[in-house]
């Protein structure tokens, strides 16, 4: 499983790539390989103010149905239209075009390296 040492991580299993005053957001491949075969994602609005550690999307799978957590405080700038299209996207490519929304960040959440992400998913 690969782990992009350039991100940040959750332990809700979000990951995190630092833009500058924007922050890209999406799921782990850890995650998207548990939740199994994504159909459905439902995305805050651009606009919406997000808090880290809240919810603010879900992502439905033929598993089951699992919560987005936000791990930054901010603004919702863009929501990956591409993804509400196409969820499987999410699967296939989970750190590429797999990405769900970026925000402008005002505060971020606890974030691990990839490091201790690898870790937390290990044991």
């Amino acid at each position: 499983m690969s782990l992009p040492t350039n991100l940040a991580y959750t332990e809700e299993h979000e990951w995190i790539e630092d833009r500058g005053e924007i922050a890209r957001i999406g799921i782990t491949e850890h995650a998207a390989s548990a939740l199994g075969d994504i159909v459905f994602v439902q995305l805050p609005e651009v606009g919406d103010k997000i808090e880290a550690g809240q919810a603010c999307g879900e992502l439905e799978s033929t598993k089951s149905v699992s919560d987005l957590f936000a791990p930054v405080t901010g603004e919702v700038v863009t929501i990956n239209e591409a993804v509400v299209d196409d969820p499987a996207v999410v699967n296939s490519d989970p750190y590429g075009e797999g990405w769900l929304i970026e925000v402008r960040v005002s505060e971020t959440g606890a974030t691990l390296t990839a490091q201790q992400y690898s870790e937390l998913i290990s044991e």
